[in-house]
């Protein structure tokens, strides 16, 4: 019988669950948890997403988005805006706020992925990146 360590889907799917729980706990002083960190992410890839599309490229539900956008709106790391191609619609933009909150975790996300990937070589963290990308723009959509 096969260890569930030589499952490739489910070591992948142990390794989410860590880096979750780390991700969240270095957040927790901020009140944001790791849903409010990938979607700032996202926005500071963007010049603005319409809200309608943050779930569909996040993979969250389109409830959950607007919460998530709603909290952030509150710390002032993103707001709401009208569209420039349709009033009706409103596109989400990171605010300066959040972008320097991005700023000043990106040490803590460091020390979150030396955690994580501590047993690897610099070397074998850039192959493993590579792969994992790879995987992740088909995989992910």
């Amino acid at each position: 019988m096969r260890g569930l360590h030589s499952d490739t889907g489910y070591l992948l799917y142990r390794l989410g669950l860590r880096s979750g729980q780390l991700f969240n706990a270095f957040l927790q002083a901020s009140g944001l948890r790791l849903r409010h960190y990938a979607l700032l992410r996202f926005l500071a890839t963007a010049d603005g997403a319409l809200q309608r599309e943050l779930s569909a490229s996040l993979g969250y539900d389109p409830s959950a988005i607007v919460g998530l956008v709603d909290d952030l709106e509150r710390l002032g790391f993103a707001e709401r805006r009208p569209s420039p191609d349709d009033r009706r619609s409103r596109i989400v933009v990171l605010t300066e706020a959040g972008r320097a909150f991005l700023r000043d975790t990106d040490e803590a996300s460091l020390r979150v992925t030396n955690d994580l990937l501590g047993p690897l070589g610099p070397a074998e963290r850039e192959v493993l990146h590579t792969l994992l990308e790879r995987v992740a723009e088909t995989g992910l959509g």
